[in-house]
């Protein structure tokens, strides 16, 4: 049986001691949640939507890297957004980070 391994880089926010940012296992990597937080204050990136967005992603971009992908080896992303009305800003920086025409995503208020 495959075991589990966890992933952890300092280039993405420190998860809370009894989570990961992601784990690998059979071959595939499971990433944790995260929203826009700078990794080194921990707090969340000034902006609004847009930057809280580019920072999540480039979050994501480092946890992947660290487990040896890529953002283009993404087959889903759940998007969770307090209103609609920022789905467009948070559209504009998701395309910056995906993009294939194809964009592995489900967005949610």
């Amino acid at each position: 049986m495959a075991s589990i391994e966890r992933v952890h880089t300092d280039k993405a926010p420190k998860p809370l001691p009894q989570f990961s940012q992601a784990v690998k296992y059979n071959g595939m990597v499971y990433c944790s949640g995260n929203i826009g937080f700078d990794p080194a204050s921990f707090k969340l990136v000034e902006g609004g939507v847009k930057e809280e967005t580019r920072r999540a992603l480039q979050n994501l971009s480092a946890v992947l890297e660290e487990a040896g992908s890529s953002l283009k080896n993404v087959v889903k992303v759940n998007i969770f957004l307090t209103t609609m009305d920022n789905f467009a800003t948070m559209n504009e920086a998701y395309d910056e980070f995906f993009t294939q025409d194809v964009k592995p995503v489900s967005v949610q208020e």
